[in-house]
């Protein structure tokens, strides 16, 4: 039997297929203009990305340095829900990165959320 619960529904995809939304978090920093502030900011970073992944509700993170402007550094977080993505916004890790990057900063980070549906998702 074939189920078409999802036939003709406003959320369904090209093929049927549900589409997934996802809550999206940018942060942007930028290092202090010396090398040993960078790469010590680039090396909190990135342990912070590999704990951030573990985390639950957490669908992808990604860390990017900017090729145009020496010392900037993107990160791209992906969420199921609002509410996976608050949890992780107040948790412990969050507050243990932001300790970690005080004093290695130009200024403070820029933080944005958005709403998204994943291509990479769709089945």
């Amino acid at each position: 039997m074939t189920d078409n619960s999802n036939a003709g529904d406003a959320d369904s995809g090209p093929d049927g297929d549900q589409e997934i939304e996802l809550v999206v978090v940018t942060l942007t920093f930028d290092a202090k203009p010396s090398d040993a502030d960078n790469a010590t900011l680039l090396g909190v970073l990135s342990k912070y990305i590999v704990l951030t992944r573990m985390q639950d509700g957490c669908r992808n993170v990604d860390l990017c340095s900017s090729v145009t402007a020496p010392g900037r550094h993107l990160i791209v977080q992906k969420w199921d829900s609002d509410e996976t993505q608050r949890t992780h916004f107040d948790s412990e890790l969050m507050v243990e990165m932001a300790h970690s990057c005080q004093g290695l900063l130009a200024s403070a980070p820029d933080i944005d959320l958005w709403e998204a549906t994943s291509a990479h998702d769709l089945r």
